[in-house]
């Protein structure tokens, strides 16, 4: 690891994958469209057609970009896997974008993720020893590397024995020329959810994708859980001893859209829940509740409902920029964060603004923002986060790479309000962010927040600031 820093989060992904269904790939088109949010630098899809070959198209950008009516056309099939990507700037490559095929004499087959692998340098490692060459640095090529390829026993048992070796998040959906698995983590990291559409189904990394596709929501995957779909239905088989439930506390705080359902909590509800949190914890005396958009809408709402406090429109949002968060590079984000909102000077001059956020990562979008809101007349901007102070890398898939990118990591509450140009900053604690679900999620990760990791980490994580 270089200079003994945390190197982690090198994707931030959405798997989607539809069998025995009638257009296949335009389908999943319409369902990664549907995900965008969670990746934008590339996307790719592989089909089955009736004869068992595999097609694929794969390219950057994003799903509007890469796809067309010509290549959809040529991905023939009823069955067909999709992947969005979001990468660093050091791991952009052709070979980095999934779905990745494999060919061999006991079938091909391919294979998409989302989340990250903590062991994968250990494994990687072991794997090229043996004489395995690898083609690009996903956790996808890794797993298709240790499953192994014995033409006498069902693949099945050969993907629980792989899948057993990994620590870590992950979502992996496995397609072959006859039928899909779909693989959760035990620690429940990463979501997975089934559908059912007309003779067939759908999995998908969000629900929000079953709307769009027509697609009626069946259930969740479940930690530690291989789901079988082919000709038989639906068959289910666990490769893990003790799975748990960790799911990611990013995905309602940040991650999914407002319109997904998670281990049976709906993301808005979970936000809107919050924000009412937020305001008995933090209150704030303003004139205006205003929520950064997209993520932070459902969350000012609550807090402005709870309060009395009316909720405006005080900031705009150019829906044609991608999120300045999952930007490959700091001075991408900085330029995204000045093209990607705008204050409206009528509703918030000569107000005292109550500033909702999902969160506070490296302080570059809050630090903009107050300074839009000053420059458009805002009288004060007391800002209000509905998530606990950001202080540990996440090695799950988000992307927080060291503890240099997390401000509050650097700086207290105060000094980051001031670096930040609020008049006041405060925080949701674990407690009430847990509670906003409403006792649906009976635990969630905040490893980000406190530094307590539901997997080993197999590296030190060190602070470059001492």
């Amino acid at each position: 690891m270089a200079n003994g820093q945390w190197l982690i989060a090198k994707k931030i992904m959405s798997v989607l994958a539809v069998y025995n269904v009638e257009h296949a790939s335009s389908l999943v088109y319409y369902g990664l469209h549907s995900m965008q949010h969670r990746g934008q630098e590339g996307c790719g899809m592989v089909s089955v057609d009736c004869n068992g070959t595999m097609h694929r198209h794969r390219g950057y950008g994003l799903v509007a970009e890469v796809f067309n009516e010509d290549n959809l056309a040529k991905l023939e099939g009823k069955m067909c896997l999709g992947h969005l990507l979001y990468t660093t700037a050091k791991g952009r490559s052709i070979d980095n974008i999934e779905p990745l095929s494999f060919m061999h004499n006991t079938g091909s087959f391919a294979v998409a993720h989302n989340g990250n692998i903590v062991n994968d340098g250990e494994i990687r490692a072991q794997l090229e020893g043996k004489g395995a060459l690898f083609h690009s640095n996903t956790n996808a090529e890794l797993l298709a590397h240790l499953i192994k390829k014995e033409a006498d026993e069902p693949r099945i048992f050969t993907i629980m024995e792989a899948l057993d070796k990994l620590e870590g998040s992950f979502a992996f959906i496995i397609m072959t020329q006859n039928r899909l698995y779909a693989c959760r983590d035990k620690y429940g990291l990463r979501p997975l959810a089934i559908g059912k559409l007309g003779d067939g189904y759908v999995v998908s990394s969000e629900t929000c994708a079953f709307d769009v596709m027509g697609a009626e929501f069946v259930r969740d995957v479940a930690p530690g859980e291989v789901i079988t779909i082919d000709h038989n239905g639906i068959r289910s088989r666990n490769y893990a001893l003790k799975p748990s439930c960790n799911m990611c506390s990013m995905e309602y705080i940040y991650f999914a859209r407002p319109d997904s359902d998670i281990d049976g909590c709906n993301v808005h509800a979970f936000r809107k829940e919050s924000g009412r949190r937020l305001w008995h914890e933090a209150p704030a005396e303003a004139d205006i509740v205003v929520g950064v958009p997209d993520s932070s809408l459902s969350a000012a709402m609550g807090y402005a409902e709870e309060s009395g406090i009316p909720y405006e429109m005080g900031l705009i949002k150019n829906k044609y920029i991608g999120r300045t968060f999952i930007q490959p590079s700091q001075a991408l984000r900085e330029k995204g964060v000045k093209m990607k909102l705008s204050a409206i000077r009528s509703i918030v001059d000569g107000k005292r603004i109550a500033l909702i956020d999902d969160s506070i990562v490296r302080g570059t979008t809050s630090k903009r923002i107050v300074s839009l809101l000053r420059q458009a007349g805002a009288k004060e901007v007391h800002i209000r986060i509905v998530s606990p102070t950001m202080t540990h890398p996440c090695c799950y898939g988000v992307d927080t790479t060291t503890l240099d990118d997390l401000l509050l990591a650097r700086m207290s509450i105060e000094e980051a309000k001031d670096y930040i140009g609020a008049d006041s900053l405060a925080f949701l604690s674990y407690e009430e962010c847990l509670a906003s679900s409403c006792g649906k999620c009976e635990k969630l990760c905040f490893a980000c927040f406190n530094g307590e990791y539901p997997t080993p980490l197999f590296h030190e994580i060190k602070d470059t600031n001492k």
